[in-house]
């Protein structure tokens, strides 16, 4: 991965963006790393990545049961501090 000062990648933002299209260009300030560039295509695939890594481990957690709307309905409205005989939404 290339890295590039913060002060550089502004100079050279150009060259940045035509680098993060091949690989990731980490971008640093004070020797520390604060950012990264990357194609628009490789930060589809991570968010790809991760929302179905959060699938499995929501499919893997356990069964959560059937939902009962009215139930919901009922705990929503006794959370907002609505009267549970309050039936119509």
């Amino acid at each position: 991965m290339d890295t590039y000062s913060a002060t550089d990648a502004k100079r050279e933002f150009g060259e940045v963006l035509m680098k993060s299209q091949r690989s990731p260009v980490s971008v640093t300030r004070n020797g520390k790393p604060i950012a990264v560039v990357m194609s628009n295509d490789e930060y589809q695939k991570l968010k790809l990545q991760a929302l179905r890594a959060a699938l499995i481990e929501g499919e893997d957690s356990g069964d959560a049961g059937e939902l009962d709307m009215e139930d919901i309905k009922q705990k929503a409205r006794l959370k907002a501090g609505l009267s549970v005989n309050a039936k119509n939404t």
